[in-house]
This record gives C-alpha cells, structure tokens and sequence, in this order.
C-alpha cells in the first residue's frame, strides 16, 4: 500500500513540473502571436488548438489506454510532446518559427496530453486505495491549478531569459517528468492494460465507453451534468477578462485573474486533503447551485473588489466538481474499461467547450451590449438592476450563465437515476484496495451489466 502511494507520488510530482513548463511556453508562445499579429482572433485559435484534438481524439486515446500498457503510453505521448517543443525551439533559434507552427504545435501536444491524462486517470484507480482516490483526484486538480503561476512566472523570465530560455526550460521539465515516470517503482498490475489480448474491431472498441455508460444512466447522466457545467464555465471564462476591463485598467485585470487563479489552487488543496463529500452527488450538486449564484454576482455592478471575492468563489469550486465527479466514475467502472469510459466522460465534458469559445463573443458584442447601452432595449428593465453602458452587456450574460447552472442543477435533482447512482449502481472490482480480495462480477445487477464487444448480443 505504501509503495502504490509513493508510486503515485512520484508520478503526480513529475506530471505537476512539466505541465508548470508545458503552462509557461504556451503563455509566452500566446503572447509572442498576439504582438506578432496584433489580432484577438488568432490569438483565440491557439485556445481552439488546445480543446478541439482532446475532444477529437479522447475514443482513441481511451482504446490506447485499456489495450496497452499505461506507463509505456504515457512515456511516448511525453516523448511525442517533447519532440515538438524541440522542433519549436529549433524554428525559434533560426527565426523561421511562424503562427501556424505554434497552432499545429498546440494541437500535437493536446493530442499527447490527452493520450497521457487518459493513461493516468485510467490507472489511478490501482495506484491509490479506494478511499483514497478523492484526495488522489484533488491533487490532480492542483496540478491543473499550478498553472495558474505561469503568467507570472513566464513574465519575469521573459525579461531576463528570453523566449528561447523559457523553452528551453520547458524540454527540461519535460525531461525531468519523463525520468519520474520511468523511475517510479509500480507493481506491474497497476500499469498493465488489462484488456491487452481482446480480439475486438477498432469501431467496437471506440463506442465501448459510450455503449457502458448509456447503460448505466446515472453515470451517463452525471456525465452530460459536467458537460452542461463546462460549458457554462467556458463561457464565463471567455467574458471575465472584457467584463473586468470594461471597468479595470490591464494591470487590474492581472491582479484579480491572479486572485481567481488563488481560489482554484485552494479548492484543490481542499480537494486533496478533503476527498471531496461523502454524497459525491449531493456535494456536485450542492456546489453547483452556490456556483450559479456567484456567477450571477460577477454581474452585480462594475466593481474590482466583487470580482476580487466572486471569482476565488466560483474557482474555488471547479476542482472539487471535477474530482468527484472523475472519481465517481473511476469508483463505478470495470477496471477494464476505465480508460474509454474516462476518455468518453471528458469528450462529453469538454465538447461543447469550443462552441462557447465562438458565440460568447459575438453574443456580447452584437446582442447584450447594444441591449445594455443606455439608450438600449434593456436600459429601462435590466439597466436599473446593474446600470447600462460598456461592459454591462456581459454582466447580463453572466446572469444568464448564473441561471443556466442554477437551472442545470434543478434539472440533474429532478433525475433519480443520477440522485441514486452511488447506492444503486454498485462499486465496481479493481481498484488497489481491492488487489487481495476475490474478484465480484456478480455484484453488479445483471441487467446493467455492459456486454462485452466480443460476446454475443
């Protein structure tokens, strides 16, 4: 037991270095696109090159996951991800880098970051006791939530290193996360895919994650629950910045980004220590509702210091959604099929990501502040609430956004199957805790049971 912790130890430490890096060349790589073009719409496409290939390639990286070995995987994702930052430094040093370098180079690394946290999240489960995997999760979270020192960080080394050096910084964390990942000492059956030899076709084994969880719906449904709040939380993501800028100055907006990066790092640490609430429902639902209000709140009136409390708020929940809600899945899946059910959970959380990446912008720009102007359609209704002019467009949509999830959370309540999935659908066989005991395949109701690709219908 000890040496699984250790094990993952070592391997949340490795992955937390080199996604610091990782963070810190694609902040200063996003601001050399911006100066270099002077266009907001290129610079967004950098975001759409980070989400798009995760979505688009989650099945496969889910096969990948349950049919080869875990660690093996995610070494060679690293090393594919390392290449290309070498060939980024290699067009950097001959000054032929260009803006399409920096887009391909983006998608081919989220490709291998979403092979890599597939792997890793498919193999969590035999690394850490059961009752241990809220807390593994919430460390997950933390590692997400380093990066949001990046900024800062890549700032001061700019100035002192150049980009070349804050590159090259990045080749050596990914170096050093590699040699974690190689010396950390893991029992085989931890890192082994344990459908490595099913004789299945590639179209049976990239809708296994779709096919088990549409039958399970309590699981399906928390799935499309985290899809809906994604979405809503990529919107809200979007706006914040010209929402604080309407009324803040740029340095402003670099304090209380930097305030809401803090919320996101504490709900992680609270995650890691706590393991998240004993009704993971309950509690995903819980924390849902109190985000919807401190959505809306971001909206009151144009004000640093309410952004400066709101936005730690709502951040502060993100990690302790999306670690129980990972866990739940972890705890409720065959070990089997754990890396295409966990790659098919984040392909529906994050599909509607890039739609909102497109239509918040020209919903603010052409419907909500023309609507919010003060000769607008909504100067003498909404306008009294939360005054009319520039900006106010926004603070309408985060009031919006902030019903939207309130309603999405009345909607998920209003679902039994998703109100009993932890105590109707039982715990399923392979976790680490459960390395000694009998396996149990007849706990599982026969009727929810999924089908394997290879038996008969």
């Amino acid at each position: 037991m000890t040496a699984l912790l250790r094990g993952f130890g070592v391997l949340w430490f490795g992955q937390t270095v080199s996604v610091v890096g990782s963070a810190l060349t694609g902040f200063v790589l996003g601001v050399w696109v911006y100066q270099s073009t002077g266009s907001a719409t290129q610079f967004a496409i950098i975001s759409l090159s980070a989400v798009v290939p995760g979505i688009v390639l989650a099945p496969i990286a889910g096969v990948l996951a349950d049919r080869r070995d875990r660690r093996g995987l995610m070494l060679i994702a690293d090393a594919a991800a390392g290449a290309v930052t070498a060939c980024v430094a290699v067009l950097l040093w001959t000054d032929q880098l260009t803006v399409w370098h920096i887009y391909l180079a983006t998608a081919v690394t989220a490709a291998c970051n979403t092979v890599h946290l597939t792997a890793f999240y498919a193999m969590l489960p035999l690394l850490v006791p059961r009752e241990a995997l809220g807390r593994a999760n919430g460390l997950m979270q933390m590692t997400q939530a380093a990066q949001i020192a990046a900024p800062l960080l890549a700032g001061a080394l700019v100035g002192t290193i150049g980009l070349r050096g804050v590159v090259l910084i990045d080749l050596c964390t990914m170096v050093v996360g590699m040699t974690l990942l190689v010396a950390a000492r893991l029992d085989r059956s931890a890192t082994a895919a344990p459908g490595a030899g099913k004789q299945v076709t590639l179209g049976e084994d990239l809708g296994h994650g779709w096919r088990l969880l549409r039958a399970r719906p309590g699981l399906f449904q928390l799935a499309v629950l985290f899809g809906g709040f994604n979405l809503l939380f990529a919107m809200a993501g979007v706006l914040v910045q010209p929402l604080i800028l309407s009324f803040g100055s740029a340095a402003t907006l670099g304090v209380l980004m930097f305030a809401g990066g803090t919320g996101l790092f504490a709900g992680g640490l609270v995650m890691s220590a706590w393991g998240g609430p004993k009704r993971r429902v309950s509690g995903i639902l819980g924390f849902l509702a109190f985000g919807g209000v401190v959505l809306a709140l971001h909206g009151l009136r144009p004000s640093a210091w309410l952004i400066a409390v709101v936005a730690p708020l709502f951040l502060f929940i993100l990690p302790i959604v999306s670690g129980s809600t990972l866990t739940l899945v972890q705890v409720k899946t065959p070990a089997e099929s754990l890396g295409r059910v966990v790659a098919t959970t984040r392909m529906i959380g994050q599909a509607a990501t890039p739609f909102a990446y497109l239509v918040a912008g020209p919903l603010a720009d052409r419907v909500a502040e023309p609507a919010m102007a003060p000769d607008g359609a909504l100067a003498g209704s909404v306008g009294v609430l939360i005054g009319t002019g520039p900006g106010r467009g926004i603070a309408l949509i985060f009031w919006v956004i902030g019903a939207g999830m309130l309603l999405l959370t009345l909607v998920a309540v209003t679902r039994p199957r998703l109100r009993r999935l932890e105590t109707e659908l039982p715990d399923a066989a392979g976790s680490s805790d459960a390395a000694d005991e009998p396996s149990e395949p007849a706990r599982q109701p026969e009727k929810e049971r999924p089908r394997s690709a290879s038996q008969p219908a």
